[in-house]
This record gives structure tokens, C-alpha cells and sequence, in this order.
């Protein structure tokens, strides 16, 4: 599950709410061990996505870098790139 988190720092643009938020489930969802919480533990798992989502906002608009933001096109082409190279044989 944990590989669907994808890198939200240093992007131009910035990283979207819904990017921040599938974050955010994803990472649940790993901790819980469960893609579907049981509708007992639905209002605990809807709560912790959301404390996520808002330590997640929280710390990327703390962060600083010297870095130039990366173009989110060009850093897909070359995950692309990765990925057929790893499944070509």
C-alpha cells in the first residue's frame, strides 16, 4: 500500500488537498491494516485520515529547501521510465 504515497515536497505546483488527503488514507490504511475500516471504526479511521492530513499540511508548509521546485510532468516521465525498465523482462 505504502508505495501509492508519492513525494508532496518541493513541487510546482504545490501539492493539491486531494494529493495531501489520498497521502494521508494511504498511510492509514498501512497502520490499520485494512483498506475498509468495519463500519465500528469508521468514525476513528475518517479522524486519524484527517490528523494526518492536517500534520501533513502542517509540514510541508514548514519545510524549506535551496532546491529548485521539480516540474511534476518531467519527474512522472522519468517514474514512467523507471517503471518500464523494471518490468521489461
Amino acid at each position: 500500500m505504502c508505495r501509492n504515497i508519492r513525494q508532496l515536497h518541493n513541487f510546482e505546483p504545490a501539492a493539491t488537498e486531494e494529493e495531501v488527503r489520498a497521502a494521508a488514507l494511504q498511510y492509514v490504511r498501512k497502520v490499520a491494516g485494512t483498506t475498509r475500516p468495519s463500519a465500528r471504526n469508521q468514525a476513528a479511521f475518517e479522524r486519524a485520515v484527517e490528523a494526518v492530513a492536517a500534520a501533513t499540511r502542517e509540514l510541508l508548509g514548514e519545510l524549506v529547501t535551496a532546491a529548485p521546485p521539480r516540474d511534476r510532468e518531467v519527474e512522472a516521465a522519468r517514474a514512467r521510465e523507471r517503471s518500464a525498465r523494471r518490468f521489461a523482462s
